[in-house]
């Protein structure tokens, strides 16, 4: 079945584009459109969607309180946040809204496709490393209000997963937190799997999110 994607864009040249490059895929299919997130909210209501490509700079709406909305709903589609700017307060405000990543509006067609193919497998895009130095940069700036709830979520955590969630929290892959952790690769990902379970979260990226958020990580990277 081919991977349903919707756009969400004020810019409609963009769309366009972005569907051009969509559409000579065999494995993809843009089956929605929209201009703002007040509308992508509405079409989802009725329109079955896989990923969906949501810019963030929009009227009525804008992409990350539309990202927000969207990963609270049951079962909700991946969200790829498009941005302009590398690293900027949108980005990292996406992927504490429940984003699976973002990309630049810029992206290579072939990375964009290869991002919406592991976004939709259940892959993270953006690289654990790469939302530290987010995080390390504007974590400051946004405060999480849930700080103690989700601390207690956290508190679920056996040693050893509290562990790797550090490790993950940190940038490293299962390959490198298997080999200081002296275990097999097979172990960690299994670990990874139950920190993700017990603590609600949809991928690493979120995890490293959640580890800033309670304070298991501090700005720079050092354990909390």
């Amino acid at each position: 079945m081919a991977i349903r994607v919707m756009l969400v864009d004020d810019q409609v040249l963009l769309r366009t584009g972005f569907r051009m490059v969509l559409a000579a895929q065999p494995d993809m299919e843009v089956v929605a459109e929209a201009g703002d997130g007040a509308e992508a909210i509405e079409i989802l209501r009725a329109t079955a969607v896989d990923v969906v490509l949501m810019d963030v700079r929009m009227p009525r709406l804008d992409g990350v309180e539309a990202t927000r909305r969207i990963c609270a709903q049951p079962d909700p589609p991946k969200v790829l946040i498009l941005t302009t700017f590398d690293l900027d307060e949108y980005a990292f405000s996406g992927l504490k809204a429940g984003a699976s990543g973002f990309m630049l509006k810029d992206v290579p067609p072939a990375e964009l496709l290869s991002a919406i193919r592991s976004v939709h497998s259940g892959d993270a895009v953006v690289a654990p490393s790469t939302t530290r130095r987010l995080l390390d940069r504007f974590s400051p700036m946004l405060p999480s209000s849930e700080k103690e709830p989700r601390n207690k979520h956290v508190q679920k955590l056996t040693e050893r997963e509290r562990e790797v969630m550090l490790l993950v929290a940190q940038g490293l892959s299962n390959g490198e937190i298997a080999a200081r952790l002296v275990l097999s690769e097979a172990t960690v990902k299994t670990h990874v799997g139950r920190i993700l379970t017990k603590l609600s979260l949809r991928d690493r990226v979120q995890v490293v999110v959640l580890a800033y958020e309670t304070g298991l990580v501090r700005a720079g990277g050092g354990a909390g």
